[in-house]
């Protein structure tokens, strides 16, 4: 599923008008979005949760040259699958 499937689900479930739907899916992931930025923690119960993961940096090689290339530290989102949607998911 992508955003704009998100969206038109949303305006089907909650019969709403598709601008609107949309509305509030951007201001959801906004708001997550500016909290990970600010460094904070996501979480939605029954689904999981999202933090910003700090990497050192390293040398690394490029594939193609074999040439030693020096890669910065960096800051990216990790998401953390929560209990209940694990368990969801793995049904077997």
């Amino acid at each position: 599923m992508n955003k704009s499937q998100l969206v038109e689900a949303l305006a089907k479930a909650e019969n709403l008008a598709l601008k609107k739907a949309e509305e509030i899916v951007n201001t959801v992931f906004g708001d997550m979005e500016k909290a990970l930025i600010r460094g904070e923690r996501v979480e939605i119960r029954g689904l999981g949760s999202f933090k910003v993961k700090h990497y050192d940096g390293y040398k690394g090689r490029n594939p193609k040259t074999g040439e030693v290339i020096n890669v910065a530290p960096k800051k990216l989102p990790f998401f953390k699958v929560g209990k209940e949607l694990r368990e969801r998911v793995d049904v077997y």
